[in-house]
């Protein structure tokens, strides 16, 4: 169901986000991210001169390659358009990251590692969603691995959010072992 409609309005500045996951022939997976900042109007930048309507103010990139168990092997940060002329001087800290494992403490290693001055809070941002895009894009394989491995380790998705609630429906039929509601 979409939104309700919105009162009269005028749209004046547009972000959008392409998340991509790819798998590689050599075994490992691509997840790729591009944020666009554009304007309705067309304004003034110290570095760029006039930014006309359309025309992009932000037009970053990431590519993070992984393995199956979610470690990063590769990253790669580009900007093609930012407001200021240095801005894209930042792209290669985000190597920082190479041997990081998306999981617990994700959040924690951007912050540690490329967040405030040693990083871009849109290509920071966009890191963090690439994680979520991850698991979305391994999750059939992952799936399939633990099919036939069988754990009695707690899923790292209980308690992940409402849906996955220890005390929900969705744990109980799915996890009955480390289900906390009403028996």
């Amino acid at each position: 169901m979409p939104l309700s409609p919105p009162a009269d309005r005028e749209e004046i500045h547009h972000r959008r986000y392409d998340f991509r996951g790819f798998r590689r022939d050599d075994g490992l997976w691509d997840i790729e991210g591009r944020l666009t900042d554009t304007k309705t109007y067309p304004f003034a930048n110290e570095s760029r001169g006039t930014i006309e309507a359309g025309e992009a103010l932000h037009d970053m990139w990431l590519r993070l390659t992984i393995d199956e168990d979610l470690k990063i092997h590769d990253i790669e940060a580009v900007m093609d358009d930012t407001p200021y002329e240095i801005c894209p001087a930042i792209t290669p800290n985000y190597r920082k990251m190479i041997g990081v494992t998306i999981g617990p403490g994700w959040r924690h290693e951007i912050r540690h590692r490329v967040s405030g001055r040693a990083g871009c809070t849109h290509l920071v941002e966009m890191l963090s969603a690439l994680a979520t895009v991850a698991f979305q894009t391994l999750y059939p394989t992952r799936a399939a691995k633990k099919k036939e491995e069988p754990s009695v380790k707690r899923p790292g998705l209980i308690d992940s959010c409402h849906t996955y609630r220890s005390d929900g429906e969705v744990v109980k039929a799915q996890w009955p072992d480390f289900y906390t509601g009403d028996v």
